[in-house]
């Protein structure tokens, strides 16, 4: 074989298999402020314990970009553009303030582990236990004064849905949370639970409100809450079920003293199709409590039944009339044990508890049945012995 032919089929040999490169070892990879460093061939890396730029190695002695990373604080620009962004420049005046609220209490031993000389962080520990129990008092109040008849079990649920930890997190991206936040994920231990990223997203909301409830007044925290929370639309009728609202209607009624509901079919279409329609209204004398519809009268006795507890559960007290305890405490810091003329406060109506039914007579309360009121012949016809609804 010539010479040339042979130097062709090298050249044809080492582009169908390239050489593959020679891995080296993991070096040490400076961080910016780490380049004055001297370089030393193959020797063992030392690790000092006051040095700033080797803080970010690992137990083998090598740089870890990913953990000098993360340990790396927001420059104050970044927090100061943050409260001008959010509208609390007035109330965030210094950079430290803003890192405290993005400070979870997970990063903070995570820092001392790699920067021990370094001052200590303060974490937003404090500031989100103020802020959880602010947000639920502010919750609360606005909730069972906007619905006076509201069970306690939905009550608590609402008020869960409007403050609770997914709404917080969720409120916490919407001012661009995520991108100062610094944390540390934690697994469950026996002592405390897991810490995930909704978890220390939450506890920036809550220390914002904590923070304007100590630099400023409740009053101050209660309008922010307004704002980011409760302006919120939820349909709160997804948070009630019944086992069996035709009894809880029935048992609702009779409390009230009022003639025992019927259920009238008003109108039908379809009753021989494959596909009928029903619907059926709920009476209590001539008042229309309910109204439902379905595809059997069952089901649309039902719907009707659940629709008039509906119309009483969900009572909404005018906006204009919406007054909360809270709203008494003055801004100023004054007394508040003496309330001033212009900070009048009239008190919300009462609601009714909510009736307990099924219970086989074990509640303690009975309840006066209004047919024990009525002579036997005044009685509908549309009730059997049991007192069951019949269309």
């Amino acid at each position: 074989m010539s010479r040339p032919r042979r130097a062709v089929l090298n050249v044809v040999k080492s582009l169908k298999h390239p050489a593959q490169p020679q891995l080296d070892r993991p070096r040490l990879f400076p961080p910016p402020e780490a380049r004055t460093e001297t370089k030393t061939a193959k020797a063992p890396v030392e690790q000092p314990s006051s040095s700033r730029t080797a803080s970010a190695l690992a137990p083998d002695g090598v740089f870890s970009p990913t953990v000098w990373a993360s340990l790396q604080l927001p420059s104050p620009p970044t927090l100061t553009a943050f409260a001008h962004r959010v509208g609390l420049a007035n109330v965030l005046t210094t950079p430290e303030a803003v890192q405290q609220i993005f400070t979870h209490p997970s990063f903070v031993p995570y820092f001392a582990r790699y920067y021990p000389e370094e001052k200590t962080l303060a974490s937003n520990a404090a500031l989100s236990n103020i802020g959880n129990a602010l947000l639920g008092l502010f919750a609360a109040e606005h909730l069972h004064a906007t619905y006076p008849h509201l069970p306690t079990r939905v009550l608590k649920a609402a008020v869960s849905a409007f403050v609770g930890p997914t709404t917080c997190a969720n409120v916490a991206r919407s001012i661009g949370a995520p991108a100062l936040l610094r944390w540390r994920r934690s697994h469950a231990t026996l002592k405390q639970p897991a810490v995930m990223l909704d978890d220390a997203l939450a506890s920036v909301s809550r220390s914002l409100v904590a923070v304007l409830y100590r630099e400023r007044s409740i009053s101050a925290a209660r309008a922010f809450v307004n704002s980011m929370f409760l302006s919120r639309e939820l349909d709160l009728r997804n948070l009630i079920k019944f086992r069996d609202p035709k009894m809880a209607l029935r048992a609702t009624v009779e409390k009230f003293g009022r003639e025992p509901p019927k259920s009238r079919l008003l109108k039908e279409t379809g009753r021989l199709s494959n596909s009928p329609i029903f619907v059926v209204g709920i009476y209590s004398g001539l008042d229309k409590l309910g109204e439902g519809f379905g595809s059997s009268l069952k089901m649309a006795e039902y719907r009707a039944a659940e629709d008039a507890l509906h119309r009483l559960y969900l009572t909404r007290q005018p906006p204009h009339l919406l007054q909360v305890p809270s709203s008494t405490f003055l801004a100023s810091g004054l007394d508040i044990f003496r309330l001033p003329e212009e900070a009048e406060y009239v008190p919300g109506a009462i609601g009714e508890t909510e009736v307990l039914y099924g219970s086989a007579g074990k509640s303690g309360v009975r309840a006066v049945s209004y047919r024990s009121q009525v002579p036997s012949e005044v009685q509908s016809e549309e009730h059997d012995k049991d007192g069951r609804l019949l269309i």
